[in-house]
């Protein structure tokens, strides 16, 4: 079976030299290999090292690409490289991410079982050792912190509603068509809604594993974690059946906090009494339980900065919370002008004339 891996960055001169090692790492055979370099317009070193690697291994591998992404946002990087990949299999994965060395070859015995989507869990990582990276390391991971999505942990193999790194075979995204370009930070979860829509199913193996580094210092979390929200708050306008319960709880936590707030001005504290005793027990319950799963480890150890994961939830849930009511104000007036998502057709129109080849 060839394969194209693809690979859309926007000024990742920091992640990408990493990476690249990561591909020429990769078990399955390069000469069944296509990469897909997609460039959105960097202005680092980006292109540079895209640009050497492909010289330095033009002839190891089946093909390797470089397009430009006038689009510059992610979503318009992925339709570019849907319309030029040339294998059987287009196999995605962020610029932002490290892949063990059978990534390829793992994705491949998925989809040889019969499975036309393949993906795997998506556990995080960071950049250093130090202390506080631990710590933040350790609230994106908590399930009280981040998500419940059985993507970011090891489980069963299962049919799941969405996963960040996929394999598609190419007759999934003749049908289906391309990523929505109006959406940001959720184009996959509409794309992939889409996907099951067509009667496709998303196997997700625990044998399939990729690892995403997370934002190195809680400013860019919060940052990361405002814009998660608030393109939850603009998809709700357009696609609400490619979102999960879970991903509307910030907000309403916000809306208690701010309800149970004026309340109590009221001379009324109960039900911010009640919210406050129940959020606090759950977020040092869960801080416990990360710490202690943390300290079990073989290389495990234990810091004192631990002891702020509390307030570590708490303010990157305000932050999504924030983000999701920011999107929720502007969405009626954003819905307007997003409601078909012309480039879904306009990409599977493309494809389906032909322009699958460089």
């Amino acid at each position: 079976m060839k394969v194209s891996l693809a690979v859309v960055a926007y000024n990742e001169e920091k992640y990408l030299p990493s990476l690249l090692q990561d591909i020429l790492e990769q078990t399955y055979p390069h000469e069944k290999t296509e990469v897909v370099f997609v460039d959105s317009m960097s202005e680092d070193a980006t292109a540079k090292w895209m640009r050497e690697f492909q010289e330095m291994n033009k002839e190891d591998y089946l093909g390797i690409q470089m397009i430009q992404n006038p689009g510059r946002i992610q979503s318009c990087g992925w339709n570019e490289a849907i319309l030029h990949f040339t294998t059987d299999v287009l196999i995605r994965v962020d610029a932002h991410s490290h892949i063990p060395a059978d990534f390829i070859e793992k994705n491949v015995e998925n989809l040889k079982s019969g499975e036309m989507v393949s993906g795997g869990v998506r556990p995080a990582r960071t950049e250093g050792d130090g202390a506080w990276q631990k710590t933040l390391l350790l609230a994106e991971e908590s399930m009280f912190g981040s998500s419940v999505s059985s993507v970011r942990r090891k489980g069963e193999r299962a049919y799941v509603k969405s996963f960040f790194h996929g394999a598609y075979r190419r007759e999934v995204l003749e049908e289906v068509g391309g990523f929505r370009e109006d959406l940001g930070r959720t184009e996959d979860n509409e794309f992939h809604y889409r996907i099951r829509k067509h009667g496709f199913r998303l196997c997700m193996s625990p044998d399939i594993i990729s690892y995403q580094y997370i934002r190195p210092t809680l400013r860019r979390m919060c940052r990361q974690k405002a814009g998660n929200g608030y393109w939850i708050g603009l998809t709700l306008g357009v696609c609400p059946e490619c979102l999960s319960f879970y991903h509307l709880i910030p907000g309403a936590f916000l809306f208690g906090i701010l309800f149970t707030t004026i309340l109590s001005m009221l001379h009324v504290p109960v039900l911010a009494v009640l919210m406050w005793s129940a959020y606090a027990f759950l977020a040092v319950v869960m801080a416990v339980l990360s710490i202690i799963s943390e300290w079990k480890k073989p290389e495990g150890t234990f810091y004192f900065s631990y002891l702020l994961l509390p307030f570590l939830f708490l303010i990157l849930h305000v932050s999504y919370g924030a983000g999701t009511w920011g999107g929720l104000v502007r969405m009626p007036f954003w819905r307007r002008k997003h409601r078909t998502g012309e480039s879904v057709e306009r990409i599977k129109e493309q494809m389906r004339n032909g322009r699958t080849t460089v």
